[in-house]
């Protein structure tokens, strides 16, 4: 009896482990564009709901949504542990995915009741349950898991560069069953369920019932409008809200029904007319289309172990500390979803494209002081790949990194080798255009080769240069205004107004100053062009005078140093005095191919006079003062172009996340205090 016990607990453990072993991984979708893992552990120590609620509530309530939910921080959704979120675009298929771990089912639940609409009701499944929150917007859940899904549907459109056209990709509605041909998504026809074709149908009537409702209640209040307008020419001053305590989250809005003469005018319309009946069956019928691909999608992940299993590929830079990682496919974006759309002659345009078959990932940092972005962009191209990194590997240029100044706005710098865009420009054209010309393309590269002198062209432009936005100063100027009189005359009025002129330096290097000097003095001696153009010790000036009015007053140039000069002000050029922090930033410009900063405070000082009303002088105020610096700087690394980028924030919030959130409720609540009343 022992031996018979033994072995029956043993059969019962095999079969378990077997079933184990049968649930498999959810797989990230093949065509997924975008992938993002949020690390909760880290980024909800960093959120302060009592600041979040407050907004979410404002934000729903501004929304006309009628849900209330008082502390978002307890929807049943643990926060505390990864989520995921990834993206699907196809020839006729748009969607957005979340998984998120749960901590409490019931009041998940609870919220989910919260945000649906009055009257939908919660489908039950052997192993989850689902409902749709809206008419694209899906929810399935069990007692450990939840995913929301987006899901957009658009009929595919003939492919005008093409001859051949592709199948419709998705949308045969047949019966009970929705038969997909779409690329993603493909299933055997299923025999017909009378049961499940109840369903539906009960479905659509709720569908039409809730669309005709709100249809109908958003008519009246445009009717009331238009005669209220035609009455007292004018909205209605906005009466403060009060909470209507009688009201029940259950109870159905009454609409009263529409007359003919509540119509605008004369015109006559036919409330349930024949172009409004095909207009609901195309709904219902893009609804169940995309209700089916959010069923299948949530039978195949809750038949699995719940786990998403991703390419390696994809997480290849991904840091384990950072706050949020991203994967971005701009192959699959830009190049399958554009390029690949284009007629194969377009020889330039798969040239371009090649570009476009990369990828980014990008680690993400709400640091206590700063946000920080960390992206590594790369080219799936092994061979393009290695030609775009020879062009970041340009020597360096200490003489340009000497214009960088601490009461500069800001700057960029690029140390690249001009040499190695040839290599580019070469590898790009390589197998590009038609292939029955591929011979011909060879030739012209050749040629090419020959012609150009590669290394004369680098040493004019090396690929070393600056651009330099000293300040931002005011100008008044005179423009001509146009003022009517009772009979519509028109009359013309001299006005004056203070317009913002930018005081910027543009400087690169060369290793042949006597090419840039010979194309300055041809240009002073032409005689159309000398009208304008002077000189002036070493410096030739251009100056308009009949464009007084303009953005720039006069241009300077000139060649010193194996340098060549482009600004507005002489003095620009002199030494500058240069803090501590200035010469670390001189040390970065020099030591990166790429980098440079922005004072974006100085700059919302410099353009205090483009605004004009109270509440745009309120916003500018708020921001200026919260507004921050910008930093950046890229380099060669792992195999790929690394760029850092790094936000300071200039305000008391706790950490650079819930700045963001301080910020935004600050100008929310501005907008709000500045906005007329528009409605009944």
């Amino acid at each position: 009896m022992k031996s018979l016990i033994l072995k029956t607990q043993i059969l019962f453990f095999v079969l378990g482990f077997t079933y184990v072993l049968a649930q498999k991984n959810a797989k990230l979708p093949q065509d997924a564009v975008f992938y993002m893992e949020i690390n909760g552990k880290q980024l909800n120590k960093k959120i302060n709901w009592d600041k979040f609620n407050p907004i979410l509530k404002e934000i729903n309530k501004k929304e006309n949504r009628q849900f209330s939910w008082n502390d978002y921080s307890k929807t049943g959704i643990k926060y505390d542990v990864p989520q995921y979120h990834y993206a699907v675009i196809n020839d006729s298929v748009q969607s957005y995915t979340t998984h998120v771990t749960l901590d409490n089912t019931l009041k998940f639940q609870e919220f989910i009741n919260s945000v649906k609409k009055n009257g939908l009701e919660v489908s039950q499944k052997s192993n989850y349950s689902y409902v749709d929150v809206e008419d694209n917007i899906f929810v399935a859940w069990n007692d450990k898991k939840a995913v929301l899904k987006f899901i957009g549907y658009h009929k595919k459109e003939k492919n005008i560069w093409n001859d051949e056209d592709a199948a419709d990709s998705a949308s045969v509605v047949v019966d009970s069953a929705v038969t997909a041909t779409d690329s993603a998504y493909a299933e055997a026809e299923k025999p017909f369920n009378y049961k499940e074709e109840i369903e539906y149908l009960k479905n659509d009537i709720k569908y039409l019932k809730e669309s005709i409702k709100e249809n109908n209640a958003e008519i009246l209040k445009l009717q009331k409008d238009i005669k209220y307008l035609e009455k007292h020419h004018k909205y209605p001053e906005e009466k403060k809200k009060t909470a209507d305590t009688n009201y029940k989250n259950g109870e159905a809005e009454i609409v009263p029904p529409l007359s003919q003469e509540d119509y605008y005018e004369e015109d006559v319309f036919e409330i349930d007319s024949v172009s409004q009946k095909r207009m609901d069956s195309i709904s219902i019928a893009k609804f169940k289309i995309v209700k089916k691909f959010a069923e299948d999608d949530f039978d195949q992940y809750f038949s699995s172990n719940l786990e998403l299993e991703v390419d390696k590929n994809m997480l290849s830079f991904k840091d384990a500390n950072s706050d949020a990682f991203v994967y971005a496919d701009y192959e699959k974006i830009v190049y399958d979803l554009i390029y690949g759309n284009m007629p194969k002659s377009f020889g330039f345009i798969n040239t371009l494209g090649k570009l476009s078959r990369s990828s980014s990932a990008y680690n993400l940092y709400f640091d206590q002081d700063k946000v920080r972005i960390v992206n590594n962009h790369q080219n799936k191209n092994t061979e393009l790949r290695k030609s775009i990194s020879d062009v970041y590997k340009g020597k360096r240029n200490k003489k340009l990194a000497s214009l960088i100044n601490d009461k500069s706005v800001g700057y960029y710098m690029m140390n690249l080798n001009g040499y190695k865009y040839f290599d580019l420009m070469y590898d790009l054209m390589q197998n590009s255009g038609d292939e029955e010309y591929q011979k011909e393309i060879k030739l012209v590269m050749e040629t090419l080769k020959i012609v150009l002198d590669e290394e004369a062209i680098a040493k004019i432009a090396p690929g070393n240069g600056i651009f330099v936005l000293n300040e931002l100063k005011t100008k008044n100027v005179e423009y001509t205004d146009y003022t009517y009189d009772e009979e519509y005359n028109e009359k013309e009025v001299k006005k004056t107004k203070d317009i913002v002129v930018p005081d910027f330096t543009f400087a690169f290097a060369t290793e042949n100053e006597k090419y840039w000097n010979r194309i300055f003095n041809v240009i002073t001696n032409n005689k159309d062009l000398a009208k304008n153009i002077t000189k002036d010790g070493d410096f030739y000036v251009f100056k308009d005078e009949k464009n007084s009015n303009g953005y720039i007053d006069q241009l300077f140039f000139t060649v010193k140093d194996g340098i060549v000069f482009f600004t507005t002000s002489k003095n620009t050029l002199n030494p500058q005095n240069q803090s501590d922090i200035s010469k670390k930033w001189m040390k970065d410009s020099v030591k990166y191919p790429l980098s440079g900063r922005l004072d974006i405070q100085k700059l919302m000082m410099g353009l205090d006079k483009e605004f004009k009303t109270v509440s745009e002088r309120k916003m500018l105020d708020a921001v200026r003062k919260n507004i921050g610096e910008l930093y950046f700087k890229t380099e060669v690394k792992n195999d790929s172009i690394q760029t850092e980028m790094n936000y300071n924030i200039k305000n008391s919030s706790e950490n650079s996340l819930m700045y963001f959130f301080d910020l935004f409720d600050e100008l929310y609540k501005i907008s709000e205090e500045e906005k007329p009343s528009q409605s009944l």
